[in-house]
């Protein structure tokens, strides 16, 4: 019931708005920021910035934005971030999670790493000959449209993914499922010219980053 009522909150339009703001960031969001990006008073956004928190959508932190500490430097500014929880609901209920999870551990076992990653690399190429891949704003929507929530970085050479759709296993099989993640992005990028897709594990991020390659770089 929780899951429900938090992802019920969503239907509400400046909720929402709000909440596809603050996640779409890579930095935490002031109440003035996100008040300017929906277009309405400072005090209603905080109204529902504070809603979307008690339903654990997003997450918060005080911080002075100046910078200073002591006398003079301000009062901490509310901040806001996407919340790492994962809210999910199927009528009826279902769960997906145990198999995967208990799959996973027999994929280990057996040493199944080189079989799964040809599975992925299969489903990468099949899903990229539906959406063809042809430089990183193609990579950006294919990858968008799978979850990734791709990001251009400060340089314009590679999208690092600020979400793993894969979280909750990765973080119990790193080894397995960031290897597989790796797979399926190279079948996704093959043959996408002057693209490829790495490893790169950051805090935070998928444990993959999809660049240009360094042999189509003048």
């Amino acid at each position: 019931m929780e899951d429900i009522e938090a992802i019920a909150m969503l239907q509400d339009p400046i909720r929402r708005r709000l909440y596809d703001y603050v996640a779409a960031q890579d930095h935490e969001v002031s109440r003035n920021e996100a008040a300017e990006s929906a277009g309405i008073q400072r005090t209603l956004a905080a109204f529902h910035l504070d809603k979307l928190v008690d339903a654990g959508l997003l997450e918060t932190e005080s911080r002075r934005l100046s910078g200073r500490a002591g006398p003079g430097a301000g009062r901490p500014a509310k901040l806001y971030r996407r919340s790492g929880a994962e809210r999910q609901f199927s009528v009826p209920p279902r769960d997906y999670r145990t198999p995967a999870d208990l799959l996973a551990e027999v994929a280990e076992a057996a040493r199944l790493d080189t079989e799964l990653q040809a599975a992925a690399r299969r489903e990468g190429r099949a899903a990229r000959a539906a959406a063809p891949v042809d430089g990183l704003d193609a990579a950006k929507a294919l990858l968008t449209a799978r979850g990734y929530e791709p990001r251009l970085d400060d340089d314009g050479d590679a999208l690092r993914l600020a979400n793993c759709p894969f979280h909750v296993l990765s973080a119990r099989h790193p080894v397995l499922v960031c290897g597989m993640n790796l797979a399926l992005l190279e079948g996704l990028l093959e043959g996408a010219k002057g693209l490829r897709a790495r490893m790169d594990p950051r805090p935070g991020m998928c444990c993959v980053v999809v660049e240009l390659s360094k042999n189509n770089v003048s």
